[in-house]
């Protein structure tokens, strides 16, 4: 290849390969150093350079075996501060909480303090102990922000004691390590780089290690990666064979000295480069060599391995993604009106300042009783009455508002942690927030980014039905083959190997092939339990199965259920357990499958000596290899069609008989083609090719990849709340693309678009933006899609890449080096060039992806990497300002759980990574629904309504002392008593308020799912914004003004019974504060929509509270205690004893509520929402509920598209094959085989990496 074929062929030009996960945004040096010599061996045209043993090198990642010191080499110093250096390599412990005993308060305290209400308060606090300006006693601020401050660190003790608890655990997790030539065992907190260490079986990997040996042969071990990737299926790794050779014994690895040189830390699941040097000899490292940490060994006594990559350079901590601080929309909001009301506080208290200072020069100054022996100018008076209204109307900016929010958020996170109906009772997992501060975002998610496997399914396949011969088994019929409305389980005591979890209904095809009388069906299930590469291991007894998928694990388990069991197999002999007769089948060839040929075959010799070849595939290439003379094409493909419509995975069976003379010439040419050194795979695909033609049919299978109970419904019902989903999955393109069938998640009316057509898109609009002569200035927001709503979008990793131009600044920099050794030719401007201009066409680019993505009904995202799914959450929260959450079960899904605004983690599985960085967990998708349009309204609607009344009684509250200064001379005189002031927010209007914020609904939980409309106003942030801040803020003054003008009024030139004035400001204090208390208490009641007896009490108590403290603190006795603390004595008896001030708290109160009852009226009657209309028909609905809980059915389930092919063996990777072929995987298989027991146990699957 030229140059410059090689120079395009990395532009966006060539096309991707959508079966590989494009790892390219995280190559290694190493990777980059190679393609530089290769480029620059392309560009001289210099002949392929020698291969030679790597060189020790200075620098980079080597570690050398049984050696500590060698990683403390100068050389491996890396600078830390100034001039103090520690080693590159890491610890193996962990750390993930905030503070330690010494940090907690300053650290603590200063994050508080970075909260600009909390500082606000501290200055006001300063600003009181100045007794010029201090207008209200210390206290008063003191006492609130103490609680708050106190309440917030001892949650943020609780949580981050979690986190230590936590790390402590993993860190004090017991392993074997070798030390001064002997195992000894020691935490994994003090493993090393450069250890050796025993695991054993069913131990977690404590670091990424190198497998030396193992107790099984050729070193192979077991490993289940639920912890990296929420899957249960088994994938095994294989040692080197000279260490498998060599270090076998104690002494031996002891004795060990090997140098690993390889890759720096980097975060790639899929792949890992290196070399050892043992001996002077150099041995290459892949990751078929390395245990990751977070796996789990199964089937394998003990295992022997070397520490590569320790604690935070392990490739599991790698991909955790950076944590992100999440903070709600209304949190935001909050801050924001914070700064309003802040800025409408200094402008009225330099107003009233001002105002003091006219006021003093015309009136205070000449008023001989007024003066106060202090000789100020009225403008210095004036600058002391700005302090002075600064620290009275303080409660503009309530500080209680943070602590009642606070607990507002930990009793709606109590409710999700004690739903019942979100708790999994098979598996004992409750729901779980292990955040207490995002529940009311959780009413205003937008999209969902969700994974496919363990998220959206169970990874369980079930085998359900088949075609043999052209007749399609399956559906609940009797043994006379009478179709049954009603169908019962077919009973398989008969068959002593049966699987007891297996479910069949088709009792007429078990009474064919227990009479004998189709030979087709016989070879149809023999088929199944001879052309596999499943191996399967006698342990005390019991048949233990490992396969490279669910969907081989299925097939085999049906055919033993049926009668053919695999009994044995070593590398050149199946046994099968057929029809209660063992037989043993010699294996000539197994010809795996990979993602090229879809299909796998075997060929085998019968014990009565003749050859066949039994073959399963997709149908699309099994039918292009069909013999002319072969029958049931037609019916087959009938069958096929319902299968797929059915969402089944479907696979062909054929066979085909082979002479001795044909076997033998084609054995010649497959020997030749094994053996090739250069492009084997293609040589050996030709082989293949050859031997599989003129194939007979004899039927297809139909495997169902379970889905979680309720996801299709799920998925309904949130694209009902105008909830967009998209999932991104590592899967192949055909698998998630079932999958999206399967769920309703895709639609058969739907228009697909791939890659190919997405690039194409944004290519014509890039082009058409470079075309236009406003070029940048004008903007491009005509629709990609003519009908949307009907489109879905599927595009893999690489398309990914190569649209969004996502490429390393590595790479940019080795390309750039690469073209400055070229010679300088200008070439001219291109404007059909895809490659982006600057990084503004990027910006661009990746917008118009976001906006085609958006027009879709369903966006599927696969064989992508965990650092591009959370790039796709990035992208949609940065160019949509969208409320998203993501959801997940494995490790790769952690970037992408704390790159949303809310991560929500599937716990229950083994796989508790994404549980561990989630806000949060529970263990079904189904459950996300109630998380979302139950207990996510609830908490935004009830935070909304919380926060609206909050600002409007503060308002109502703080106001009247500004109406007051009017009539005070503006001289910062308080309108209430103090210890008023002191307790309204903390005792007399808290807890209404309060339980509104936790208890109160709109409707029930099931008209909330019964009707997801209900969830549009959280999205569109409705209930709570600047509009209806504003809207409290004038309620609050108009509450005010009625607060202190009537009784205002009401007190001018009046006389009480005992002819005496009750106008004095005491007895005005305490009628406007009594009209204030009963007024803001009945507000609350007007807003509660869900009445309990604790809301009554609530109401009835506050005011109940408040005249019994005040009666309390205006006593003579308290007085005689406190005289200079409490100065209103005898005030409240005074004034409450007169019926015509009675008369103006109840005229006040009624006056400032009649409005409110008449504004909403009006709105339910004329203008009423969902929820309203909703709420009016709560009967009517109730009791339908009710009677299609009786009348429930099942419903008829139809999907259909006759494009939907064989998911199975599109999406199965390379098996087993040559594992097999190699014999290293088997033992040498005894004479005598024990007899086995009655039950043969499947443990979960296993797939190649």
């Amino acid at each position: 290849m030229s140059g410059l074929a090689r120079a395009s062929s990395q532009g966006s030009l060539d096309r991707p390969d959508d079966e590989v996960v494009p790892y390219s945004d995280d190559e290694t040096d190493d990777e980059l150093q190679s393609e530089d010599d290769l480029d620059r061996s392309e560009d001289e045209q210099l002949p392929e350079p020698e291969v030679r043993p790597a060189p020790v090198a200075e620098a980079g990642w080597s570690v050398r075996a049984n050696d500590r010191e060698y990683c403390k080499r100068p050389e491996f110093q890396k600078k830390v501060f100034l001039c103090i250096k520690k080693s590159k390599y890491s610890g193996n412990g962990i750390k993930t909480y905030k503070y330690n005993f010494f940090t907690f308060l300053p650290l603590n305290l200063y994050e508080q303090f970075k909260r600009a209400a909390n500082l606000y308060f501290l200055c006001l606090l300063i600003l009181q102990i100045i007794p010029q300006i201090s207008t209200l006693p210390w206290y008063t601020t003191l006492v609130p922000l103490v609680l708050v401050l106190g309440i917030t660190a001892i949650k943020d003790l609780v949580d981050d004691l979690a986190r230590h608890r936590m790390d402590k655990e993993i860190n004090n997790r017991k392993c074997d390590v070798l030390l001064n030539g002997r195992f000894v065992e020691t935490r994994w907190l003090n493993l090393q780089v450069g250890d050796v260490v025993r695991i054993k079986k069913n131990d977690f990997i404590p670091a990424d290690i190198l497998l030396l040996s193992s107790s099984n042969p050729n070193s192979l071990c077991y490993v289940e990666t639920a912890e990296l990737d929420g899957e249960t299926n088994l994938k095994f790794k294989m040692g080197q064979k000279v260490t498998d050779e060599r270090l076998q014994e104690e002494d031996q690895l002891a004795r060990f000295n090997g140098l690993i040189m390889c890759e720096e830390p980097n975060n790639r699941l899929d792949k890992f480069v290196g070399t050892m040097i043992w001996d002077a000899q150099s041995y290459s490292l892949d990751l078929d060599n390395m245990l990751l940490r977070g796996c789990k060994i199964r089937n394998t006594d003990f295992c022997h391995g070397l520490v590569i990559f320790a604690g935070n350079d392990t490739k599991i901590m790698r991909n955790g993604g950076k944590t992100r601080f999440k903070r709600t929309l209304i949190d935001k909001l909050m801050n924001y009106m914070v700064y309003t009301i802040f800025a409408l506080l200094v402008l009225l208290c330099a107003g009233l300042a001002i105002g003091h200072t006219y006021w003093y020069e015309s009136v205070g100054s000449k008023a001989w009783y007024l003066y106060d022996g202090l000789n100020y100018s009225s403008s210095y008076r004036g600058f002391l009455s700005f302090w002075g209204y600064i620290i009275i109307l303080n409660t503009m900016v309530p500080i209680s508002l943070y602590v009642s929010v606070e607990v507002i958020r930990l009793g709606q996170s109590k409710f999700i942690n004690w739903d019942l109906q979100m708790y999994y009772s098979e598996k004992d997992t409750p729901a779980k927030a292990r955040t207490t501060t995002l529940n009311e975002q959780l009413g205003q998610i937008q999209y969902i980014f969700s994974d496919k496997t363990g998220t959206l399914t169970q990874n369980i396949m079930a085998f359900k039905k088949c075609s043999i011969s052209g007749r399609t088994y399956g559906e609940s019929t009797s043994a006379d083959g009478v179709v049954l409305d009603r169908g019962k389980p077919v009973d398989f005591s008969w068959n002593k190997y049966a699987d007891n979890k297996f479910q069949f209904e088709d009792h007429y095809l078990i009474s064919c092939i227990r009479s004998k009388k189709d030979p087709q069906i016989l070879e149809f299930f023999k088929l199944l339990s001879l052309c596999h590469t499943v191996m399967v291991e006698n342990k005390e007894g019991e048949l233990v199965y490992q396969a490279a998928s669910p969907d081989e694990g299925a097939l085999v388990t049906a055919a033993r259920n049926f009668g053919f069991v695999l009994l044995a197999r070593t590398q050149d002999e199946i046994s099968i357990l057929e029809n209660e007769r063992e037989e043993s089948y010699k294996v000539l060839a197994t010809l795996d499958f990979n993602s090229d040929r879809k299909r796998m075959s075997t060929i085998l010799r019968f014990p009565d000596g003749r050859i066949r070849l039994y073959c399963k595939g997709a149908d699309t290439v099994i039918y292009q290899r069909l013999a002319p003379e072969s029958k049931h094409k037609e019916s087959t493909q009938e069958a096929l069609d319902i299968f797929a419509n059915d969402t089944l995975r479907t696979l062909c069976l054929c066979y085909k008989d082979i002479s001795e003379e044909d076997f033998a010439v084609w054995e010649q040419k497959h020997q030749v083609a094994s053996c090739a050194v250069v492009n084997r795979e293609e040589a050996q695909d030709v082989v293949y090719e050859e031997i599989e033609q003129n194939l007979l049919l004899i039927g297809a299978t139909a495997i169902e990849d379970k889905l979680q109970d309720g996801v299709p419904e799920t998925i309904a019902k949130l694209a009902k709340a105008d909830i967009k989903i998209w999932v991104l999955t590592g899967d192949k393109k055909e698998t998630a693309e079932n999958i999206g069938y399967s769920c309703q998640l895709l639609a058969d009316d739907m228009k697909i678009h791939y890659g190919e057509d997405v690039n194409v898109q944004l290519r014509n609009r890039q082009t058409q933006r470079r075309s236009d002569p406003q070029g940048r200035n004008c903007k491009l927001k005509d629709p990609f899609f003519p009908q949307p709503g009907k489109n879905a979008l599927i595009i893999t990793g690489g398309w990914l890449n190569e649209i969004l131009y996502e490429k390393k600044k590595k790479r940019r920099r080795l390309r750039l080096k690469k073209l400055r050794r070229r010679p300088n030719t200008p070439s001219p401007p291109d404007n059909s060039s895809s490659q982006p201009v600057d990084e503004w066409e990027k910006e661009k680019r990746q917008e118009d992806f976001v906006d085609m993505a958006c027009e879709c009904s369903a966006v599927i995202c696969c064989r992508v990497t965990p650092k591009q799914k959370a790039n796709v959450v990035s992208l949609v929260k940065k160019y949509k300002k969208a409320v998203t959450l993501s959801i997940g079960d494995g490790a790769n899904d952690v970037n992408m759980i704390k790159t949303a605004d809310i991560g929500v983690g599937i716990s229950g599985q083994e796989g508790m990574q994404a549980v561990m960085s989630s806000d949060y967990a529970f263990a079904q998708f189904c459950y996300l629904q109630r998380l979302l349009l139950v207990h996510g309204r609830w908490s935004y609607i009830r935070m909304c309504k919380f926060l609206r009344y909050f600002f409007y009684k503060n308002f109502a509250f703080t106001l009247v002392h500004f109406w007051f200064s009017f009539f005070n001379g503006f001289s910062s005189q308080t309108a209430y008593e103090d210890w008023f002031i002191t307790l309204y927010n903390v005792c007399y209007s808290s807890l209404p308020v309060l339980l509104v914020g936790l208890l109160d609904q709109d409707v029930n939980d099931k008209l909330s799912l019964r009707f997801p409309k209900l969830y549009l106003p959280g999205q569109q942030g409705a209930l709570f914004n600047y509009r209806n801040f504003f809207i409290s803020l004038f309620h609050g003054i108009f509450t005010s003004l009625m607060i202190f003008f009537i009784p205002y009024g009401a007190f001018l030139q009046t006389m009480g019974q005992d002819g005496e004035a009750p106008s004095d400001y005491q007895s005005f204090a305490v009628v406007a504060a009594s009209s204030l208390i009963i007024t803001v208490n009945l507000q609350i009641s007007l807003n509660t929509s869900y009445w309990t007896f604790v809301n009554c009490f609530a109401v009835l108590g506050s005011i109940a509270l408040y005249f019994g403290i005040m009666f309390d603190i205006h006593s003579a006795g308290i007085h005689v205690i406190f005289p200079n603390t409490f100065t209103f004595t005898g005030a409240a008896s005074n004034a409450l004893r007169q019926p015509y001030l009675w008369l103006t708290i109840i005229l006040t109160v009624g006056v400032c509520l009649l409005p409110v009852i008449c504004i909403q009226f009006l709105y339910q009657t004329i203008w009423p929402s969902v929820g309203d209309k909703v709420q009016r028909n709560r009967k009517k609905y109730e009791l339908e509920d009710d009677e299609e809980e009786r009348k429930k059915k099942k419903p008829a389930f139809q999907r259909g598209s006759r494009s939907r092919r064989s998911a199975y063996a599109f999406s199965h990777s390379r098996g087993y094959g040559d594992l097999i072929a190699s014999g290293r995987s088997i033992r040498q298989r005894p004479r005598a085989r024990p007899e086995l027991r009655e039950s043969i146990r499947e443990i979960p699957q296993a797939e190649n990496i």
